[in-house]
């Protein structure tokens, strides 16, 4: 089959990485939910080049996750803010940002503390059954296809991603995230991720489902072994052949994984391809972000953060709380359910140095 003709499985995963599909652009969307607003906020802190930021901006404008609009405190300039379906990505950072806390820092306090705001406890995002309300784990869930189940033509994949040296992506600001990201930034690796929770163990399973290359296979196997998140057991001597299994500490990327499909199927217009079940309560459920404290689903304007760490003078970002003044009435309209306060994850630590 060529990669023209190729079909591949319909997926909410696949599609959500369609718009957020590299490192950067998480990154990026990290910054907004820190409170930036600005181009030379986030660029000062990410350290990222110039055309590359511009492009993912430009990306994420393209896809409703963030508006543009006119500055009113600066003329001919523009600020950014997150839209509805921007908003609602910050579940899927969350999910990331426990990760990163729970097996990446050995030991060592965490960079970010959450608060509650309306329990008033720190607190630790933890993905919980909708029907039940208990935790979810890898083990205890099952699936079936959905109305949107079946395959469809490859999409075009525009070359993106470049990955720089081990801990770029933590210059200037220590980060669960960009730690997670640094094992599973790449759409071949969630893909891959995906398949082994579906059942699959085999390198020619992966190869025949997802029409990618055996050396960019053969590389992501070999870094996800690396770094703890599958073993590779041999079941076969004669030729040697291998198979894959996620570790403890993989099976809990689940969580983000699924956070991803759930955003997938709610903001990307196309019937479900899966649907699943929780096997302790035996429900169909969504995974819901809730407060390790409260229980309560958790809001992204009711989370406040402390930071673990001192950012760099020149790169602190103080943003300021601005009342639009005017905009397009376009812009408008993608701002209505927007407000521009509360700021999302406001920080303790910064406002004390205003």
């Amino acid at each position: 089959m060529t990669g023209a003709a190729r079909l591949i499985r319909n997926c909410s995963v696949e599609r959500t990485l369609a718009i957020v599909s590299d490192t950067w652009t998480f990154l990026v969307l990290r910054e907004f939910y820190l409170g930036a607003h600005r181009f030379d906020q986030i660029q000062k802190v990410l350290g990222v080049p110039r055309s590359t930021l511009s492009n993912r901006l430009g990306w994420l404008v393209d896809a409703d996750v963030i508006v543009r609009i006119p500055d009113p405190n600066r003329s001919n300039r523009h600020e950014y803010r997150l839209t509805a379906r921007g908003r609602d990505l910050y579940l899927v950072m969350l999910s990331l940002l426990r990760f990163g806390d729970r097996h990446l820092h050995g030991g060592a306090p965490v960079p970010l503390r959450l608060t509650h705001q309306p329990c008033g406890h720190e607190f630790q995002p933890e993905t919980a059954c909708s029907a039940c309300g208990e935790n979810i784990v890898a083990t205890d869930v099952r699936y079936r296809d959905g109305p949107g189940a079946g395959f469809s033509p490859a999409p075009p994949q525009t070359q993106r991603r470049r990955r720089g040296e081990p801990g770029a992506f933590e210059r200037n600001r220590p980060s669960s995230v960009s730690r997670a990201l640094e094992i599973i930034a790449d759409r071949w690796t969630f893909l891959i991720l995906r398949e082994l929770f579906l059942g699959y163990r085999r390198y020619e399973q992966f190869s025949a489902h997802l029409g990618v290359s055996s050396a960019i296979l053969a590389a992501r196997l070999s870094r996800l072994t690396t770094r703890g998140i599958i073993d590779r057991t041999k079941y076969q001597d004669l030729p040697e052949r291998f198979e894959y299994r996620l570790t403890t500490i993989g099976r809990d990327l689940y969580l983000p994984l699924i956070q991803m499909l759930h955003w997938g199927d709610t903001w990307l217009g196309q019937p479900a391809p899966m649907i699943l079940t929780h096997q302790a309560c035996r429900q169909d459920f969504s995974p819901r972000i809730v407060c390790s404290c409260c229980r309560a689903a958790i809001a992204p304007q009711d989370v406040r953060y402390t930071l673990g760490y001192s950012l760099p003078d020149s790169s602190r970002l103080i943003p300021e709380k601005i009342k639009v003044k005017s905009s397009s009435p376009k812009a408008l309209a993608k701002l209505e359910s927007n407000p521009v306060e509360p700021t999302i994850g406001s920080s303790r630590r910064r406002r004390a140095t205003r």
